[in-house]
């Protein structure tokens, strides 16, 4: 006996279905997080009338060793989940790695949890390095 084809239906997932979800970002790097050349930061830092920014460096300890922006928070990635209490959810907050990749990710992440001024330095401590202290290792 053949019977017709019935095609299986599907539900939208709940957070599709709900009415007060939050919109979804465009892309998963279109978030609150504003992008910072290193020159920018540097002069951010040197300007006198505005408030500085909190440094967080989420790079390793053996990274750190080589090199490091003078006056960053030091806060291994692998425990930003654990350690981010340590960090005011109202500041400015320019996150830094090597390369500009994995501070975006942390940022996306404190994004998610409630932090509400993001900044992620653009090539990271390479680019700060290549551009503004040429005194500091490259690795």
């Amino acid at each position: 006996v053949l019977r017709p084809f019935k095609p299986k239906t599907f539900s939208k997932p709940a957070f599709l279905r709900s009415s007060t979800r939050r919109s979804l970002p465009a892309s998963r790097f279109d978030m609150a997080v504003a992008h910072i050349q290193p020159r920018e930061l540097r002069a951010w830092l040197d300007d006198t009338d505005r408030v500085k920014p909190v440094l967080l460096d989420v790079r390793e300890p053996w990274e750190i060793n080589l090199c490091a922006i003078d006056g960053a928070n030091r806060i291994p990635m692998g425990t930003i989940p654990q350690q981010m209490k340590q960090l005011d959810p109202d500041a400015e907050i320019v996150v830094i790695c090597h390369h500009g990749a994995r501070s975006m990710q942390v940022a996306a992440f404190l994004d998610r949890n409630g932090f509400a001024h993001l900044h992620n330095l653009t090539g990271g401590v390479d680019a700060w390095a290549r551009e503004i202290d040429p005194s500091m290792q490259l690795y």
